[in-house]
């Protein structure tokens, strides 16, 4: 389990307040929310690119904050997918690998794990400028899965990709989910994305975790006005409101 504690960072005049969270081991879990209200500094902090001012995020007994980030076993997807440019699509695949010293031939077999769990073989040659938007997404997916992460953290994955694109890609997150089974937390601020791949939804504004709970209890029982007019629903005490007014008439 990852859990989060009353986990807090300045930046600037961002403030991330008091989150508080707990996700299951195998649990695919998506943060919810407009530009600007600090979905992608969760993943940070989690990653240890940012040290949290106050709070604790524990994973398995250990408080990763005390770790450097290249031992917190966590994969880390960007929006823009950081691929290096230089680098040939094998190279920056087993990149991490390398770094981390990974046997030979360990990292040759996780390579062809890799390969073969994400259709990337005629790929490995080719530089990142000459891959279309979805190669450079299964391309950067395969980097953060070959060390086998525990936890793996999707910023914005689908959102360069077109619309056929996106929901091929879709199907493809789910199934290697359900295959890998690790932690996966995915930022996004789509809807449609966060209700096809998630068990639970975080809905994050202005800094702070406003709401969690499954898909169908976030779209039907909105817990502020904030919620409701972000996800477009109605809110419960408006919903009440009209039914009240309609039983008077």
């Amino acid at each position: 389990m990852l859990k989060m504690v009353q986990m807090s960072k300045q930046l600037g005049d961002f403030h991330l307040a008091d989150v508080s969270l707990e996700i299951n081991d195998g649990e695919y879990f998506v943060v919810l929310g407009p530009t600007g209200t600090g979905k992608t500094v969760v993943l940070e902090t989690i990653a240890g690119m940012y040290q949290p001012d106050q709070g604790s995020i524990i994973y398995n007994d250990q408080n990763l904050p005390d770790l450097y980030p290249e031992h917190r076993q966590i994969g880390f997807v960007y929006q823009d997918y950081a691929l290096f440019p230089h680098l040939t699509v094998k190279e920056n695949i087993i990149f991490g690998a390398k770094i981390k010293k990974f046997p030979i031939d360990e990292i040759q077999k996780k390579l062809d794990q890799m390969v073969e769990m994400l259709g990337i073989g005629h790929l490995l040659h080719r530089y990142p400028s000459t891959l279309s938007g979805g190669e450079q997404q299964r391309t950067a997916l395969a980097r953060a899965l070959i060390t086998s992460p525990k936890i793996l953290l999707l910023d914005e994955p689908l959102s360069a990709l077109d619309p056929r694109s996106k929901e091929v890609f879709q199907q493809e997150l789910k199934r290697i989910h359900q295959r890998l089974k690790n932690i996966t937390i995915h930022v996004t601020h789509d809807f449609n994305e966060a209700i096809f791949l998630a068990d639970r939804i975080g809905i994050m504004h202005k800094g702070k975790l406003v709401q969690v709970g499954t898909p169908k209890e976030i779209f039907e029982n909105p817990a502020s006005d904030f919620v409701a007019n972000f996800l477009g629903v109605e809110h419960r005490s408006k919903k009440k409101d009209r039914q009240l007014f309609c039983m008077s008439l």
